[in-house]
C-alpha cells in the first residue's frame, strides 16, 4: 500500500515517519560501503572537517540530544576512528589517521545518497523538498 492510501494518510506524525522510514533505508544502503550508519558517518565527517569540535557542537549541528552523541562517539572510539580529549573543563573531539583516510569515502557516500534519492524524486524535487523540510523543521 503506498502512504498516500493509508487511512492516516493526513496526519503529519504518520506521513512524515513512513517518509523517514524509506529515507533511512536508503541512507544505510548508501553507506554501507564505510559500514557506518549515517548518523555515525555524519558526525564524524564534522569531527574530520573540524578537529577538535565538541560535544555540544556536534549535539547543534547534528540536531542530536547530547546523550545520543555521547553513544555514537563512543562506537566510533571503539572503531578507532575517533578520540576524546578532555582539555580543561572541554572535551573535544579529534579524528584518528584511519579517519582522515576514510574521508573521501565518507564524502562518496553522502554523493551517492544524494544522487539516488534524486534519482528517485528528480532533482528539483528533491532539493526542494530539503529545502522545505528545513523550513518547516525551522518553524516546529
Amino acid at each position: 500500500m503506498n502512504t498516500s492510501e493509508s487511512k492516516y494518510s493526513q496526519c503529519l506524525y504518520f506521513s512524515s515517519n513512513a517518509l523517514a522510514r524509506k529515507v533511512e533505508k536508503l541512507a544505510q544502503e548508501s553507506w554501507k560501503p564505510v559500514g557506518l550508519s549515517p548518523s555515525h558517518a555524519y558526525l564524524l565527517m564534522i569531527v574530520i572537517e573540524d578537529p577538535a569540535v565538541q560535544p555540544g557542537t556536534l549535539a547543534r549541528e547534528l540536531q542530536l540530544q547530547p546523550s545520543t552523541i555521547t553513544r555514537l562517539i563512543e562506537k566510533l572510539e571503539e572503531k578507532k576512528l575517533v578520540l576524546r580529549i578532555t582539555e580543561g573543563k572541554a572535551t573535544n573531539v579529534y579524528p584518528t589517521p584511519r579517519a582522515k583516510e576514510m574521508y573521501s569515502k565518507l564524502k562518496a557516500c553522502v554523493n551517492h545518497f544524494y544522487t539516488s534519492h534524486a534519482a528517485i524524486l528528480g532533482k528539483e524535487e528533491s532539493t526542494k523538498m530539503v529545502r522545505n523540510m528545513n523550513k518547516l523543521a525551522d518553524k516546529l
